[in-house]
């Protein structure tokens, strides 16, 4: 069991939990670490929704709006991150979630990770991160950029 700085916050007067979106946006069947963070930001107190195997970007994306997430945790392996990754973010902001937290994670170089920071994926974390290490992240940008809480 993962534990980590809560992931529960006030938002006005009433404590919600924070909703994440996973995906493996493309082409990209090896869900195995998807699922290890999907049961990981369960198990530290998050609503968390999978979106499945292979769903386009615009699925992603949509799936994002249509569940009002906080965040979309991104991952993949294959290579397509500078692809795959921009598209979801950009089909947000068509779909006007253009608030929502968007973290990304897997076999990602150095030189991709800086040239995805500045577009707003954060994290972009590669295999065998804590998962702590991972959660807190999310917390942290959760309560600073989307709740607005400091």
């Amino acid at each position: 069991m993962v534990r980590a700085i809560t992931p529960v916050a006030k938002r006005g007067s009433k404590e919600r939990k924070i909703r994440i979106l996973v995906a493996k946006p493309g082409l990209d069947g090896h869900d195995r670490g998807a699922l290890v963070l999907c049961r990981a930001f369960r198990d530290a107190g998050m609503e968390v929704i999978y979106a499945g195997l292979l769903p386009t970007p615009e699925q992603v994306a949509q799936m994002a709006v249509d569940e009002d997430v906080d965040v979309v945790a991104l991952s993949l392996l294959n290579g397509a991150h500078m692809t795959a990754f921009p598209r979801v973010k950009k089909e947000l902001e068509k779909r006007g979630g253009d608030d929502i937290v968007v973290v990304g994670g897997g076999i990602i170089p150095d030189s991709d990770r800086k040239k995805l920071e500045k577009m707003g994926i954060t994290g972009n974390y590669g295999p065998g991160t804590p998962l702590k290490t991972i959660i807190d992240h999310i917390v942290t940008r959760v309560k600073k950029e989307r709740w607005k809480t400091g």
